[in-house]
This record gives structure tokens, C-alpha cells and sequence, in this order.
């Protein structure tokens, strides 16, 4: 691509979202022509000898081990953030106050205050910003919510998502910072970050939540005291009904201690026409029920999100070829791309910070444990019952 300008990409972190962005950079420019060209100067992580590695092996320039230096370079126009959520508001506040473009890795941040800290971090310098929910940019999903919008399904009234794990169902996996709510966020932000951009994407904003949670490992061995064991303080599992602005009812879990569940995620809309669901095992397809079908045709119909005309299909392989997850951050970097450097990007931090408003409320209201309550409830009238019983049967 002679004669493109570059803009040189700084990449904070090198573990597997690295590889994933990296990734996404490389094959962009690939798949879509693009106004520019990216070019992966220098990634940073603290251990020298495993970002050496990463940099080889992601096609990357430099490294450092402060991430820092990414920041202050002068030469790096777009500061990519791959860290672990509770560095993330510090490093997107630190990288826009040096008038660098933004790029977060989902969750934005670890709780409402941090995001608006780095939300007004950017506004203040007035540079791009977007955080990577890279999921809405599969062809599927993507074409779900086009047909949502046209009204395919006429007036949307439920949507919900699912999204399981078995990523903490061995107890003995030892303490880390995907344990430690103030480092690695939650389940509720890990998982549902990504169902709830979609949600408020395709629904609208979020007005109520009622929620539940709960940690089924309540501690975990500390890997630095033989012996020990430190507190896990995020849930293993959360769930939660939402109420849409704009009227429609949500339903929302997310758990990490599902077995045999890998990454298995599901979203469906429910109008009043017609129903929309994708599935994630079968990430190329979107399943379309049509309630003005013949009645012989009744059922949900299997659509191949691979048709030139589906979004972003046509940049990808023929019919029939279908799409991975690697295909959501080429997606989604060719869009930042070229919109270089005027931008808007989408989704930003304001869209950011709405997601992490409603985990927030989600984690606070799921804290409350209101089934607890319920069940000691039950359990003091199932006792003045018996006492009542009792005085009943020796006439008092």
C-alpha cells in the first residue's frame, strides 16, 4: 500500500486480547481497503521475556515493559489497552492526556466512577475514543440488529442473552486477578459487558435492573503463601431482569462455572412479528421466525449471514466459507480505520460507560441478597404457622 500515511499503533498488554487486536490490525488492511495503513510499533508488558516473544510473534516493532513509555512516545498515534479492566481507566485518562487516540478493551473500567474519570479525560483532549465490544461486528449479529431496525419483527418487546463458562469451575485454580473485583471486574463485567452493549445496541437504554449473584468458590489458594487462601471477591454467577427506556423486558445471566461450557453465548429478540436469535456455536448463521409465515412453515428459519448484502460479509470469503472469532476485531479495526482521524468511532467511551453503568447496578442490586431474605421470611411464617398449629390442638 505505498503512498498510504501510517498511524502507528501502541498495544498496552500482550496476553490473549493482544494477540486478538494485533491480529485484528494486521488482516484489516487485508480484507478492506482502507484510508491508511496501521502499523504495530511497540507493545508493552512487565515481563521483558514473554513481550519479546509476543512481538515476534504478532509482528510487533518494539516493547517496553512501562507501559507508560507507549503513552508518552510521540511517534504512537493510537494507544490500544489489552490490560487486565481495573488498569484500564488509569491508562485511557493517562494515554488522552497525551493526545493520544483511545482504543479499551472491554470492560471499560471496574466500576462507574473510574470509566467517567477516563470518559472526561477524553472529552477534555478531544481525541478518538471506542471500547472493543467486538461482538457486534460478527456478520450475524450484526444483521440482526439491521433487521430489528427495518422491523422484521415488528415492535420489539423481550431481548435476552446468555452467556456461560467453564473458565472457574475447577476450585482448585489458585488466586489470580480475575478474582480480585477491584483488578479483574466481575462476571457480571467480563461476560455481560458484551450482552449489555448488545442489549442497549439493539433495545435502547437500560432503565431498572433486579438482580441476583453468587461466588460458589468462596476462596482460592494464594500462590505466594503455601497454605493460604485468599477471599475471591466477584460472583461465579449473576443474573438479572431489566427494564428497557423505551418499554421492552430483558432477561440477562452470565456465569463462569458452567462444565463443558466453553463460550456459549445466545441472544434473542421477541416482537411482535416475528423472533430473532443467534447463537454463538453457530456464529455464522441467525435463526428468524416470521409470524407471518404460512402456517405449514411454521418454526424459525436458518439464515447464512454470509450474503454479500449481509453486513460486512462482502468484505469476507464466498458463500458457504463462513467467518471465526477473528473476524470481529478485523471488523471492528477496519471500521476505527477508516474513520481515521476525523472519526466518529462506535461504540465510545459515552456507550462504554452506559455498559458499565447498568454492571454497577447489577453487582450493587445482586449484593443485596434479597433471596436470603426470602427464604428466612418463609421460614419465620412456616414457624408461627407450626406455633399456631400447635396452640390450635391444645384448644389455646
Amino acid at each position: 500500500m505505498p503512498g498510504l500515511q501510517e498511524v502507528r499503533i501502541g498495544i498496552v498488554g500482550y496476553g490473549m486480547m493482544g494477540k486478538a487486536h494485533s491480529y485484528g490490525y494486521r488482516e484489516a488492511p487485508r480484507l478492506r481497503d482502507l484510508p491508511v495503513r496501521p502499523r504495530l510499533q511497540l507493545i508493552s508488558g512487565r515481563r521483558l521475556e514473554l513481550v519479546e516473544k509476543a512481538a515476534s510473534a504478532y509482528g510487533v516493532e518494539e516493547v517496553t515493559t512501562d507501559w507508560r513509555r507507549v503513552v508518552e512516545r510521540k511517534d504512537i498515534d493510537i494507544v490500544d489497552i489489552c490490560t487486565p479492566p481495573g488498569t484500564h481507566a488509569e491508562i485511557a485518562a493517562a494515554a488522552a492526556a497525551e493526545g493520544k487516540a483511545v482504543i479499551c478493551e472491554k470492560p471499560f473500567a471496574t466500576s462507574y466512577a473510574e470509566g467517567k474519570g477516563a470518559l472526561e479525560a477524553a472529552l477534555r483532549a478531544g481525541v478518538l475514543n471506542a471500547v472493543g465490544f467486538n461482538y457486534r461486528r460478527l456478520p450475524a449479529v450484526s444483521l440482526m440488529k439491521r433487521m430489528i431496525d427495518d422491523g422484521a419483527i415488528g415492535y420489539l418487546q423481550l431481548w435476552r442473552g446468555c452467556w456461560l463458562s467453564d473458565e472457574f469451575v475447577d476450585p482448585h485454580i489458585p488466586f489470580d486477578w480475575r478474582f480480585d473485583r477491584r483488578m479483574g471486574g466481575t462476571t457480571i463485567a467480563d461476560l455481560g459487558s458484551h450482552l449489555i452493549d448488545m442489549a442497549i445496541w439493539m433495545v435502547g437504554d437500560v432503565a431498572e435492573v433486579s438482580a441476583q449473584s453468587a461466588t460458589f468458590v468462596a476462596e482460592r489458594a494464594d500462590p505466594e503463601k503455601q497454605g493460604a487462601t485468599r477471599p475471591v471477591t466477584i460472583d461465579d454467577a449473576s443474573s438479572a431482569l431489566m427494564r428497557f427506556a423505551s418499554g421492552p423486558r430483558g432477561v440477562l445471566e452470565m456465569a463462569r462455572s458452567c462444565v463443558r461450557r466453553p463460550c456459549d453465548f445466545t441472544i434473542e429478540a421477541n416482537g411482535t412479528k416475528g423472533t430473532l436469535r443467534f447463537d454463538y456455536a453457530r456464529l455464522n448463521e441467525l435463526q428468524y421466525g416470521d409470524g407471518g409465515d404460512a402456517a405449514d412453515l411454521y418454526g424459525m428459519r436458518r439464515i447464512r449471514a454470509e450474503h454479500p448484502s449481509h453486513p460486512y460479509a462482502a468484505s469476507w470469503w464466498p458463500i458457504g466459507q463462513g467467518v471465526g472469532y477473528g473476524s470481529s476485531f478485523v471488523n471492528q479495526f477496519a471500521d476505527l480505520l477508516q474513520a481515521w482521524p476525523s472519526g466518529p468511532w462506535d461504540p465510545d467511551f459515552r456507550q462504554g460507560l452506559a455498559v458499565q453503568g447498568v454492571c454497577d447496578a447489577i453487582r450493587l442490586d445482586g449484593g443485596r441478597e434479597r433471596m436470603r431474605d426470602v427464604v428466612h421470611h418463609r421460614a419465620a411464617i412456616a414457624t408461627r404457622l407450626r406455633a399456631d398449629r400447635g396452640r390450635s390442638r391444645h384448644g389455646k
